[in-house]
């Protein structure tokens, strides 16, 4: 009888979590276009804040770094001094990059003016 017992609660947990699964997986298709949005936001946000102070007020990028909102920990800066822009990436979802035009200060790319 142990052995039989046994098996059925394996039986039972497989389905428990191929169940929870297919939950995890439902919520997160639900949610896709809102995740998407708020990924945008962050990126294009960051790019441009970091941008600004990175080349116009001549801090750091690790400093700049420092002035991402909160919830905001997953987004990666990177910068490239040689062409004055900042990128900021969430992973899987949007990138966003920011450069510096004398002029126009920081804007975000494809931009044209």
């Amino acid at each position: 009888m142990a052995i039989g017992k046994s098996h059925t609660k394996s039986r039972y947990w497989r389905w428990a979590a191929l169940l929870a699964v297919i939950a995890i997986a439902a919520l997160a298709w639900s949610y896709r276009v809102p995740a998407q949005g708020y990924a945008k936001a962050a990126t294009s946000y960051s790019a441009r804040v970091a941008c600004s102070c990175r080349f116009v007020a001549g801090r750091s990028l690790k400093d700049c770094n420092k002035d991402k909102l909160g919830g905001m920990e997953l987004v990666t800066l990177v910068e490239d001094v040689e062409s004055n822009s900042v990128t900021a990436r969430f992973p899987l979802i949007s990138e966003d990059t920011a450069s510096f035009r004398e002029g126009y200060g920081c804007v975000l790319q494809p931009w044209e003016g």
